[in-house]
């Protein structure tokens, strides 16, 4: 093939792996690479979360609802005894003694400990329900999450910070418990508990109500002023800790790095600009929330003042007392059990409204919480309609291919053809071309020009060139992490378009530089490359890739529990073990992405023998910058700002002096 032209420099990603690695040319925001938190609020995300409750908790949320009804509606059963007794019994026992009312006052008092009773049983019976409702909807929620993560494409976890991912898991699903265990059953109560309280206090006195009623209304002026505000600031406290947490997360991974370059100063100096952010956005919240209490609180004892004056006035000048009871029972005057009673009543009526008023600021901050949450799993999953599989296959005697479900160590593609409703079967060798490939992570930063390259089955294909020059994202887009923008990719002749992406990354083994070990045995972290592979395989994969003689010096052995990615490792060690995992899954590709760039010359002869172990018989891309380490390739193709610029093999390219010729002998001209 004959090579490409060089073109203007291209801008390039950084290293897949690299923690909040974002293609470039899309904008950082909230400063140092922070990104600001999507929209507070989605819409729709209160009617999704009843939605979701529902789904999940129908009858459980309406027993609790019948607990909430009775609780409300016995509250105000003592105001109704207090009444009776003030204006019935007592006068009745001044009278004619109390030996004539002790019977009544026997059956009210019996009455009065059943209906508590009863509010004891059914608080039990909420309280308990809501523990389980609260809790089993915090837990759907991060399967859910956690589930669509796994859909998420590459392209997601790159352009968005590590730590506001987890704020998502830890800060909003806790906002999300409040406003479902606390804010929304608080709401309901309350809402109950207003409607009867107004219902009974029309029926005892309309004048009365009326002055409820314009107390109430500067109520709702206050919570709509003060609450607002401080439902505003709730929501924007919770977007600064998501920030916060982010780059706490992004400082934490570097500790080395800001150790080394004593970057310690301007560390803190970028930290406490994100604290004394959210130390901002939280006084205010607080202010908020803070004096709305206390000024509720006030505006209900003016009205308990005011209600009792006028109550009294009423009281003493006889005058005709109109309510809903006044219907049935005719037009009386006031007494003095109605003035009672009603002073309960707005003492409780106040209370109420300052409770609900509490909650505004915390179901602002449980929806802004649930709505992260929702944003989370409304991202577009990663995309796949192929339809080519790989199945396990064996040979027949006139050498074609069927399908098994046995292992047989041979596969091939299963290939369905629409258009003649007929299945054909493609062995796997692992020859990959790629044919005017162009690409960029953004539509206006192109990354690769008019690629075109092949890899004959078995044969050791190496990218070299300068940081930068597109040699990561070619095996980025030979994965499909990212999709190409023209051109095409044929894996055996399939277009990779066509081929399912678990299907096409099961045929492909990655060897990283940078290695990531889970929380586990060293068995299980080599197993992780085929989760079918038996203790024998695993062990026989470390003995390929040279792993095996350190593993077995460990003090567990194969039992060994790695944590924190393996930190008690060595950085070869750790090498071995990525090595071993791709030996076992036992791919037909290989794809090696500087695996021994940041190790020791001795353990890079041993990372080096146990690769050409196990890339005997694969087709391989390498990824190289110590050049020793791709001299015996069968093509080494050099690119430069996302152009193949020079392609042949060691000898061909160092006989044309060219850029390879440079980079191996260090022969650079100096501008």
């Amino acid at each position: 093939m004959s090579e490409t032209k060089t073109s203007q420099p291209t801008p390039q990603t950084p290293h897949s792996s690299q923690s909040n690695y974002r293609p470039m040319g899309r904008p950082m925001r909230g400063g140092r690479g922070m990104p600001v938190p999507k929209g507070a609020i989605k819409k729709g995300t209160f009617p999704r979360l009843i939605k979701m409750l529902f789904k999940h908790y129908k009858w459980y949320l309406v027993v609790a609802l019948i607990c909430i009804v009775i609780n409300a509606t016995v509250n105000l059963v003592s105001s109704v005894f207090l009444q009776s007794l003030i204006d019935d019994v007592i006068p009745a026992g001044v009278a004619n003694g109390f030996e004539s009312v002790a019977e009544k006052l026997l059956g009210m008092t019996l009455a009065m400990a059943g209906w508590y009773a009863v509010i004891v049983v059914a608080s039990f019976a909420y309280n308990r329900i809501m523990a389980v409702v609260t809790q089993g909807m915090l837990c759907q929620l991060r399967k859910d999450m956690f589930a669509k993560m796994q859909s998420l494409p590459i392209k997601y976890f790159d352009t968005h910070a590590h730590g506001e991912i987890m704020s998502a898991y830890t800060n909003d699903t806790d906002t999300v418990r409040q406003l479902i265990g606390q804010s929304i059953p608080t709401l309901i109560s309350s809402t109950f508990t207003l409607l009867f309280s107004v219902a009974l206090m029309l029926w005892y006195s309309l004048w009365l109500s009326l002055i409820v009623a314009v107390a109430t209304i500067v109520m709702s002026f206050i919570i709509k002023k003060i609450g607002g505000g401080s439902a505003k600031y709730m929501v924007e406290r919770q977007r600064s800790l998501a920030v916060e947490e982010g780059f706490v997360e992004e400082m934490m991974k570097g500790q080395k790095v800001v150790k080394v370059f004593t970057y310690e100063d301007r560390a803190k100096v970028d930290f406490d600009k994100y604290n004394d952010k959210l130390y901002q956005d939280s006084v205010r919240a607080n202010t908020y929330g803070n004096i709305l209490g206390p000024i509720l609180g006030n505006v209900g004892n003016f009205n308990y003042v005011i209600l009792t004056i006028v109550g009294g006035l009423l009281l003493v000048s006889k005058l005709p007392n109109v309510g809903l009871s006044s219907i049935f029972q005719g037009i009386g005057v006031m007494e003095a059990g109605i003035i009672v009673a009603f002073l309960g009543m707005s003492k409780g009526f106040a209370q109420t409204v300052n409770q609900m008023s509490q909650q505004v600021s915390m179901i602002a901050m449980g929806l802004a919480g649930a709505s992260r949450v929702f944003t989370v799993m409304d991202e577009e999953p990663e995309k796949d309609e192929g339809y080519v599989t790989l199945v396990n296959a064996k040979r027949n005697a006139d050498g074609s291919l069927t399908e098994t479900q046995e292992r047989t160590g041979l596969w091939a593609w299963k290939h369905y053809h629409k258009s003649d409703d007929t299945t054909t079967y493609i062995e796997l060798k692992g020859d990959i071309v790629m044919e005017n490939v162009d690409f960029g992570y953004v539509p206006e930063k192109q990354v690769l020009t008019d690629v075109s390259l092949y890899a004959k089955p078995g044969q050791k294909i190496a990218f070299v060139g300068a940081t930068g020059a597109g040699k990561t994202t070619i095996t980025n887009l030979i994965n499909r992490f990212y999709d190409i923008g023209d051109g095409k990719i044929r894996y055996d002749g399939i277009n990779i378009n066509k081929i399912k992406k678990d299907d096409l990354r099961r045929s492909l083994g990655v060897v990283l530089q940078d290695v990531n070990l889970f929380t586990g045995t060293v068995m299980d972290n080599i197993r992780y490359g085929r989760l079918d592979a038996s203790d024998a395989e695993c062990i026989a994969a470390a003995k390929l890739s040279n792993a095996h003689d350190f593993i077995s010096r460990l003090p567990n052995g194969y039992e060994t529990v790695l944590t924190n990615n393996g930190s008690n490792l060595s950085q070869g060690q750790r090498q071995l073990l990525s090595i071993a995992r791709a030996a076992v899954a036992d791919p037909p590709v290989m794809i090696l992405d500087e695996a021994t760039s940041s190790i020791d010359t001795r353990t890079e002869a041993l990372v080096t023998d146990g690769m050409d172990k196990l890339m005997q018989g694969r087709t391989v891309f390498v990824i190289a910058h110590r050049l020793s380490t791709v001299r015996n390739s069968d093509a080494i193709m050099v690119l430069d700002h996302g152009k193949i610029i020079e392609r042949g093999t060691h000898e061909q390219l160092i006989e044309q002096g060219g850029v390879y010729y440079q980079l191996y002998t260090g022969a650079f001209e100096l501008e």
